[in-house]
């Protein structure tokens, strides 16, 4: 840009501040005032031609044409990371236009530089969201690849299917000899002796079990298999009484796997206690308080009653031996005159059962402790217990 070219004073013009004619007018510049020559007015003197308010103007379109595209690009980066970027474009956009008006070289070139700037700015946005859409197209690719493995690994292929095995064939069943001679004929081990054993153990067994659907059974003699298994398939209480007859049982051999299969009872939480039933205070000795102290070692609950010494209305009642298992099923002894013991049962009448949970709740109540029990056998060896001893 160049200035207006000053006229050269006329020798006829008059003094300095005289008017000028209209062919030569007089260009009131510092040079006819006498002052020293000065440059011409920089552009910071001169009038701005863009305001600022349209600078700023400018710079919100920008920004808010920044915003719109980084929403409709990448919705998902969120408003922050939208707004960052309309912001450095609106502040690009307002510092390029203040530079572009600088009319001299440097100011081209830095309008240039801004112009560069801004450029690299909005590619790397745009470089920065493509690169967030490709990481997280590639994470979510990499998570169904992941998932496809686990499934693979963890769920086993369908096998092909295979052909059924033909049923077998159906044998109509008369009786429970009918049952047991095929259970023979299915187990048999050759020997004709061995498949009559196993023919006849199966029709003792399943005559049993046949026996059990009427909530009653019975087998001549001791049964000590029964009173074993019922035993390990106890799972809430055992409560048992002893009379004088099983005094010579504690010392045989099924006594001590009958304790020891009480003993694995009570380790799986199945409390176990015993009622020890004496005929008369003869017996209170130190054999039964060994024997009681045995048990309680096993964490047995024992306790004593002398059937003589009990209340008149707790004499009235049964005194044969009996094991009550989970208050559901009775496993009694019969004793014949001779106290031999002739006949084992299993009942699981619930009537039947509840009379004999009461019995024996009444006993337990009516019994000696271990503790009152050595006082009692002291007191018997002194002879200072004063009892009827018929």
């Amino acid at each position: 840009m160049s200035t207006a070219q000053t006229p050269q004073p006329d020798a006829t013009a008059g003094p300095p501040g005289a008017a000028g004619t209209p062919e030569h007018p007089v260009d009131r510049t510092p040079e006819t005032s006498g002052a020293p020559d000065t440059p011409a007015a920089g552009p910071a003197e001169r009038a701005d031609p863009v305001p600022w308010r349209r600078r700023l103007l400018v710079g919100l379109v920008a920004g808010l044409l920044a915003w719109g595209l980084a929403a409709l690009l990448s919705p998902e980066d969120g408003a922050a990371r939208q707004l960052g970027a309309a912001a450095l474009v609106a502040v690009a956009a307002v510092a390029v236009q203040h530079l572009v008006l600088v009319p001299d070289r440097a100011a081209e070139e830095r309008a240039r530089r801004a112009e560069s700037l801004l450029a690299e700015t909005a590619a790397t946005v745009r470089g920065g969201l493509r690169r967030y859409d490709e990481l997280q197209h590639g994470l979510t690719r990499h998570t169904e690849d992941m998932k496809q493995l686990v499934e693979a690994r963890l769920v086993p292929p369908p096998r092909p299917a295979e052909p059924e095995p033909p049923a077998p064939p159906l044998v109509r069943i008369e009786s429970v000899s009918d049952l047991a001679a095929n259970f023979a004929e299915v187990l048999s081990p050759g020997l004709p002796i061995l498949s009559t054993f196993v023919r006849l153990e199966m029709q003792r067994v399943i005559g049993h079990l046949s026996d059990l659907t009427t909530l009653t059974a019975e087998c001549p003699g001791e049964n000590h298999d029964w009173m074993l298994t019922l035993t390990r398939a106890a799972e809430k209480s055992i409560c048992a009484t002893s009379t004088s007859v099983d005094r010579t049982f504690w010392n045989s051999e099924p006594a001590s796997r009958y304790l020891h299969a009480q003993a694995e009872a009570i380790e799986q939480g199945v409390p176990v206690r015993r009622l020890f039933l004496l005929e008369s205070a003869r017996e209170l000795d130190d054999r039964l308080l060994r024997l009681c102290e045995e048990q309680q070692v096993l964490h047995i609950e024992v306790r004593v009653a002398v059937l003589p010494e009990l209340p008149p209305h707790l004499l009235r009642g049964t005194t044969n031996d009996f094991i009550v298992y989970d208050e559901a099923v009775s496993f009694e002894i019969d004793q014949d005159l001779r106290d031999v013991n002739i006949r084992t049962r299993l009942i699981a009448r619930q009537d039947h059962v509840h009379d004999r949970m009461k019995r024996f709740r009444e006993l337990w109540e009516a019994g000696m402790s271990l503790r009152e029990l050595e006082v009692r056998v002291d007191d018997e060896e002194d002879g200072t217990w004063m009892v009827d001893r018929g």
